[in-house]
């Protein structure tokens, strides 16, 4: 009888502790989730309009509209539409019509008729008349596409590359550090 006494308040004992370990886990989850839901709302992605050289500042996070050309804002993410556009640091859409220059680094899709990068690096898509770039991983598809030092594929009527790694599909194909510089139709670099 003792024995089941003692196991009976063992029993007991255990149960109240354990609920008191899931209420204390209930209150501190409710916790961590208003703390979360605060973090949300203070780390939100501000939509921003940058219209031609207004407004003069570093940074455009949003939709910059480069009507009829931007270059006043030095980073921008997100999308950018227009004519030209112009800045140091890129990440998103570029869309212009007649020029997307990137000073130092980009990542995403260059569409236009002139695209450039540079002095750094692109991870992504260049499309246009004329795509050239110092350093990029991804893809160039105009007529003429130039790198400095390139991993992907080049497509286009002409396309060249200092050092390059991947493929080239187009008349005239050259890679200058390769065994074979010039090839045409298909040039495979590696």
């Amino acid at each position: 009888m003792k024995k089941l006494i003692y196991l009976s308040a063992v029993a007991v004992a255990s149960f109240s502790l354990f609920a008191q370990e899931v209420a204390d886990d209930s209150a501190s989850s409710q916790s961590a989730q208003v703390k979360a839901e605060r973090k949300e709302e203070s780390a939100a992605w501000p939509a921003f309009l940058a219209v031609c050289q207004w407004p003069r500042s570093a940074d455009v996070a949003g939709l910059r509209l480069t009507i009829p050309f931007s270059t006043s804002q030095e980073n921008v993410t997100g999308v950018d539409i227009g004519f030209w556009g112009r800045s140091l640091y890129f990440e998103g859409i570029q869309l212009n019509v007649l020029r997307n220059d990137v000073v130092d680094g980009a990542s995403g899709i260059q569409v236009g008729i002139y695209n450039s990068v540079g002095r750094g690096d692109l991870f992504g898509v260049q499309a246009g008349l004329w795509n050239e770039a110092l350093s990029f991983r991804g893809v160039q598809a105009g007529l003429v596409n130039v790198v400095g030092e390139g991993r992907g594929v080049q497509v286009g009527l002409i396309n060249r590359a200092e050092t390059f790694y991947g493929y080239q599909v187009g008349l005239v194909n050259i890679i200058r550090d390769a065994e074979l510089q010039f090839f045409p139709i298909v040039n495979i670099g590696f």
